[in-house]
C-alpha cells in the first residue's frame, strides 16, 4: 500500500496524514476531559505480560510549562500546545502481574489458574536483567504515546514527539520515581498555520524484507 492509493478506512487515513507538528495555536487549550480521553486511549495500546507499566504526566499549566521547558532545550511546542505529556515507562517488575491481571480474572476473561502461567516466566525474563527492564519501560511507554498520536489526529490536533530534554533533570524536577524512566515528551494541542505535510518516506524496496 503506498500513498497513491485510494484510502477509504478513516483510521488508515488518519495513520497517513499524521505529521509532527512545529506551530501550534498557544490560545487554544484542551480540558481535563480531553486530557483524561487522549491518556485513556493511550493506555489501550499492548504492554508486556498486561503489565501496564506506565505513567502520563500532563504539563497543561504556564508555571509547569515554565518548569518543564529550560530543560527540554526550550523547544516551543512546550510552552505553545495547550499540553506536553511526560511519557513515564516503568522499568518491568513481574511481582505487579497479580495485581494487574486481577480485573481480567474479575470479569471472567482469564481464568485465575492462569495467572501464575504468565507471573512465572516474566520473572524469568526479567528479573535479573535490569537492561531488559529499562528496554521493557521504554517500548511501553512508546506504544502508548503512539496511541494518543494517532488519537490526537483523529480529534483534529496537531502532536510533537520530543527526545529534546535532560532526562535527569526532567526526572528531578517532576518527581518520578526510581523506577520511572522519562521515555519522551509529546505535546498536543490546535495546529495553527504553518505546518508542513507528512515528509516522503523511504521507498518499500529499501525496508522490506519478504521471506
Amino acid at each position: 500500500m503506498t500513498r497513491k492509493t485510494s484510502i477509504s478506512n478513516a483510521v488508515i487515513e488518519c495513520i497517513l496524514s499524521r505529521t509532527a507538528a512545529k506551530y501550534y495555536d498557544p490560545s487554544a487549550v484542551l480540558s481535563d476531559e480531553q486530557i483524561h480521553e487522549l491518556v485513556r486511549i493511550g493506555t489501550t495500546a499492548p504492554t508486556s505480560f498486561h503489565m501496564q507499566n506506565w505513567r502520563f504526566i500532563a504539563v497543561r499549566t504556564p508555571e509547569a510549562k515554565a518548569r518543564l521547558s529550560p530543560i527540554a532545550w526550550n523547544q516551543p511546542p512546550i510552552t505553545e500546545a495547550a499540553v506536553t505529556f511526560i511519557i513515564c515507562g516503568q522499568l518491568a517488575d513481574s511481582s505487579v502481574i497479580p495485581e494487574r491481571l486481577a480485573p481480567l480474572v474479575e470479569a471472567g476473561v482469564m481464568p485465575a489458574a492462569t495467572v501464575p502461567e504468565w507471573e512465572k516466566p516474566a520473572r524469568d525474563l526479567y528479573m535479573d536483567y535490569p537492561q531488559r527492564q529499562r528496554d521493557e519501560a521504554v517500548r511501553t511507554g512508546t506504544f502508548g504515546a503512539a496511541a494518543m498520536i494517532y488519537a490526537a489526529r483523529s480529534l483534529g490536533l496537531g502532536s510533537t514527539p520530543m527526545i529534546g530534554f535532560d532526562a535527569d533533570a526532567v526526572h528531578e524536577e517532576f518527581g518520578l520515581a526510581r523506577d520511572e524512566v522519562p521515555v519522551m515528551l509529546l505535546s498536543i494541542g490546535a495546529e495553527r498555520d504553518g505546518n508542513w505535510a507528512q515528509k516522503p518516506r523511504r521507498p518499500m524496496n529499501e525496508v522490506l524484507d519478504l521471506v
